[in-house]
C-alpha cells in the first residue's frame, strides 16, 4: 500500500469522527522519505537520526525541522539508540546508547522539534526481561527545556512503570507490538479452531476488533480517555 493510500484512509477516518487525529510518520530515515510523507498530506514526522553522531545528527534534524515548520508539519526528533527490532531498525544491547538529560536539552535547542524522543531504557517489540525506566533522566530533561516528551517501546512495559514515567512529564507513548500481537493471536485462535474457515472478513474483523481493544486499554492507562476537545 502506497502513502497516498495511507492517506486516503487516515482522511477518510478523521473525517468520521471529532476526536483530533494526527498522521503521523514514524521514524523517518532520511530527509526524501520525510519529505515525501509531508508532501503526501502527513500532518507530523518523526526524522531519526539517532544512529548519527550527535553533529551531524543535529543538521539533519534542523534540516527536516525547517522544511517542516514552513508548511505547518511538527517534528519529533530522536537522541540515543533504542534497543530492539522495528522495521528495518534491529539495534543490540551492546549498541544501546542513553544520553544524559544535559545533552538532551542540548539537542532541543539546536534542533528545535517539537517533540523530543530520548533513549532512556525502553525498547522496541516486546521484553525478555523487565525493562528499567530512567523517569529521573525524563524529569530532569523536561523541567530543564519544557520538551514534550516522547516514549518509544511501550509495549510490554509494566503499568505502574508507565504511569510513573507519565509522572514524570512523558506526553506521548508510543505502542506498537502489543496491538500486533492481539491481531496474530485472534487470527491464529480463529484459524486453529476451524481448519474450513476461508472467508477473510471473518478472522480479520475480530482481529481487527482484538486491536482496538488494547488501544483503548492504553488510552485509559495513560490517563488520555475523555480529553480531546470536541
Amino acid at each position: 500500500m502506497g502513502i497516498d493510500y495511507v492517506v486516503a484512509n487516515a482522511r477518510t477516518a478523521a473525517a468520521r469522527t471529532n476526536v483530533p487525529i494526527a498522521l503521523h510518520l514514524d521514524h523517518g530515515s532520511s530527509f526524501d522519505i520525510v519529505m515525501k510523507c509531508i508532501r503526501a498530506g502527513f500532518s507530523s514526522v518523526m526524522f531519526d537520526g539517532s544512529r548519527y553522531p550527535y553533529d551531524e545528527n543535529v543538521r539533519l534534524t534542523r534540516k527536516v525541522v525547517e522544511a517542516a515548520h514552513a508548511v505547518g508539519v511538527s517534528v519529533e526528533g530522536e537522541l540515543g539508540t533504542i534497543g530492539g527490532i522495528e522495521e528495518d531498525l534491529d539495534v543490540h544491547d551492546g549498541d544501546i546508547r542513553l544520553p544524559g538529560a544535559d545533552e538532551a536539552i542540548r539537542f532541543w535547542k539546536d534542533t528545535g522539534v517539537d517533540a523530543l524522543a530520548v533513549s532512556v531504557g525502553t525498547a522496541h517489540g516486546m521484553y525478555k526481561k523487565e525493562p528499567h525506566i530512567r523517569c529521573d533522566t525524563i524529569r530532569e530533561i523536561v523541567s530543564g527545556s519544557g520538551a514534550p516528551f516522547v516514549l518509544h517501546g511501550g509495549s510490554g512495559v509494566p503499568d505502574a512503570m508507565i504511569r510513573e514515567a507519565i509522572e514524570a512529564g512523558v506526553s506521548k507513548i508510543n505502542v506498537n507490538t502489543e496491538s500486533q500481537i492481539a491481531f496474530t493471536r485472534e487470527v491464529r485462535r480463529l484459524l486453529d479452531e476451524n481448519a474450513e474457515l476461508f472467508d477473510a472478513k471473518a478472522y480479520l474483523g475480530a482481529a481487527k476488533n482484538a486491536v482496538k481493544e488494547v488501544v483503548r486499554s492504553k488510552i485509559r492507562l495513560f490517563g488520555s480517555n475523555g480529553k480531546a476537545g470536541i
